[in-house]
């Protein structure tokens, strides 16, 4: 069974030390996120787990504490639904950090029932695109100060189902929880390459990586017979912990050896669909968000 996991997991390894940095892990109270900050803690980062529910969140810091030795983990209140909470948790770290070097955008929601968010956004595409989208534009002085700094877009091979509607970002005339997700998804690796392309006069590298296949909680919404069927073969499922690692990988990788704007996958540049290298897409897309989100990129 060992000799066919590897087969379709990878392994990677890096003594990269990281004292000195401060990490932001969005989503940090479980799965990917924790296991993302857990390493980054064991290499002597300063690790902010942004979750909405502290309670999970001081949990999962314990959690990290236990298992390394002399970690620097907080919690803070982080609500990605929220555009105030994303106002909220800004404003806090401005007021507690001098620097931030690496934002890691991890946390989604996936497959769910038509929701929206407190600002009248689809669930999965204003938590998983524009609330990172908001919180990554309120953080980039911070990241530009802290410069060489990286953001980290966590997507998915789902990505390449995806189409961006723009008639229907909201899903309100023909809403299908996994065609909002692949949408979400899409919108990451787009709002990465176009991210990128601004900010690499300033010391700031964007990357957006799939996971992989991820035994995690993030699959809770889906139904049988698909629950059956990933049970079936959860054999070759990535742990949490193998999830996180190309994540790190685009943490820790020299500049010289890691693209700006690329998409990563078992800590490598792999290739994105057709449709997430569409300059004109993407362009549309980062219009479009910053009109709803009532913002200005300078």
């Amino acid at each position: 069974m060992k000799t066919v996991r590897s087969l379709f997991i990878p392994k990677w390894t890096s003594d990269v030390r990281l004292e000195g940095k401060t990490a932001i892990v969005t989503g940090a109270n479980t799965g990917i996120g924790k296991e993302t900050a857990k390493e980054l803690a064991a290499r002597g980062a300063r690790v902010i787990l942004a979750c909405r529910n502290v309670t999970k969140g001081e949990q999962a810091a314990s959690d990290i504490m236990k298992n390394v030795d002399g970690a620097n983990v907080v919690v803070r209140q982080l609500d990605l639904a929220d555009t105030k909470s994303i106002c909220l948790f800004a404003e806090n770290i401005y007021n507690t950090e001098k620097s931030l070097h690496f934002l890691i955008n991890n946390a989604a929601v996936a497959i769910c029932p038509y929701a929206k968010t407190v600002d009248g956004y689809e669930m999965q595409f204003g938590v998983n695109h524009l609330g990172h989208f908001f919180l990554t534009f309120l953080l980039l002085d911070l990241l530009k100060h802290s410069a060489p700094s990286r953001v980290i877009n966590l997507s998915s091979a789902a990505h390449a189902m995806g189409k961006i509607r723009f008639d229907d970002l909201n899903g309100e005339k023909d809403y299908h929880p996994v065609r909002a997700y692949a949408q979400s998804k899409l919108a990451n690796v787009l709002f990465s390459r176009e991210l990128a392309k601004k900010t690499e006069g300033f010391g700031v590298m964007v990357f957006s990586v799939d996971p992989g296949v991820v035994n995690t909680e993030i699959t809770r919404p889906i139904r049988r017979p698909l629950v059956d069927l990933i049970k079936t073969f959860s054999f070759v499922l990535k742990t949490p912990a193998e999830g996180a690692y190309t994540t790190v990988y685009c943490t820790v990788t020299p500049d010289n050896q890691v693209l700006t704007g690329g998409f990563y996958k078992d800590c490598a540049l792999a290739a994105s669909c057709r449709a997430a290298e569409d300059n004109l897409t993407s362009l549309k897309l980062w219009a479009v968000s910053c009109h709803l989100l009532g913002i200005r990129w300078r």
